[in-house]
């Protein structure tokens, strides 16, 4: 840094004073979470974490600071999402790193997460051996929530984008989650049952609909994660072909669903051989997943659901 950046400017502002006058921009643009935005970008312009963003409120901040933060500024109006500027997402309190290659991970997709727990309790112990495929497996997000909760299972997650899958790799390193294993294979090509559970947040967007999305989603998240054919159905069709000879006999496949694809893909199970339980809602109260399993011999139940 040059001895003129480093003194402050005579229009200096403080940390403090930065951000909250990101969080106005922010909030003019019309953004959900104005202030969020403006204190990840400044801590992550600054090189900080929250605490120390809150001791530092009152510094001066020179004018490389100043540059870095309008830097990252333009980019969030430009409605680049904060987790891509950044390069990394909180999810199921894990922190992954993303690249161009990965969805973001959703608060919403918690909730298969939650709804795959609960298959797992209902079936015994969470400290029993288990099999886990993740197809789609993207950053890596569900297939490692997961294993941080079931500490003996083990999993395997396949995406088609060989960028995707070093992502995930490179977060199970980091998280030191060396039960995961991912491979790069279209759909289910690569797996070898049997698996306990199967889960999966495939593309799910009819192609129509995708020029209509918000342009955080249309023009940043990767159309091969968002693109489920003409009707939004084309990954489901082919989880519920592919699922039943990979599931374990009391194996279940747990999927997250769009608006208003509850009852076709329950119907898509069920043409499979599987049993659905009615959908699991996520906080909002949407139907967000769909869990469906083997039908217990001699029933038309699926057991545990």
């Amino acid at each position: 840094m040059s001895a003129d950046s480093a003194m402050p400017a005579a229009t200096a502002r403080t940390v403090d004073a930065a951000r909250r006058g990101l969080s106005e921009k922010f909030r003019t643009a019309g953004f959900d979470s104005p202030q969020l935005d403006a204190r990840l970008l400044i801590a992550h312009a600054l090189g900080c974490d929250h605490t120390a963003l809150l001791a530092d409120g009152q510094r001066l901040l020179d004018s490389a600071e100043e540059a870095s933060i309008a830097a990252l500024a333009e980019r969030r109006l430009a409605h680049e999402p904060v987790a891509r500027i950044i390069g990394a997402k909180e999810f199921w309190s894990l922190d992954l790193r993303l690249d161009a290659a990965t969805l973001v991970p959703r608060p919403e997709t918690e909730t298969l997460v939650e709804a795959a727990l609960a298959v797992a309790d209902r079936r015994g112990s969470r400290a029993r051996p288990l099999r886990i495929a993740d197809i789609g497996t993207g950053s890596g997000a569900i297939l490692l929530a997961l294993l941080s909760e079931l500490r003996n299972a083990i999993g395997v997650g396949c995406d088609i984008d060989s960028r995707a899958v070093v992502a995930a790799q490179d977060n199970a390193r980091r998280l030191s989650l060396d039960r995961a294993l991912f491979v790069v294979c279209d759909l289910t090509a690569a797996l070898r049952g049997p698996f306990d559970l199967i889960v999966s947040n495939p593309p799910y967007i009819a192609s129509g609909d995708i020029a209509a999305l918000a342009p955080e989603v249309r023009l940043f998240d990767p159309r091969l994660a968002l693109d489920g054919g003409a009707d939004g159905l084309h990954f489901y069709r082919a989880i519920a072909a592919a699922a039943p000879p990979l599931l374990a006999p009391d194996g279940a496949v747990v999927v997250e669903i769009g608006a208003g694809q509850a009852e076709p893909v329950a119907a898509l199970f069920a043409a499979a051989g599987l049993v659905a339980s009615p959908p699991h809602p996520d906080l909002n109260g949407v139907p967000r997943v769909v869990v469906a399993s083997k039908a217990a011999a001699g029933t038309g139940d699926a057991p545990g659901l």
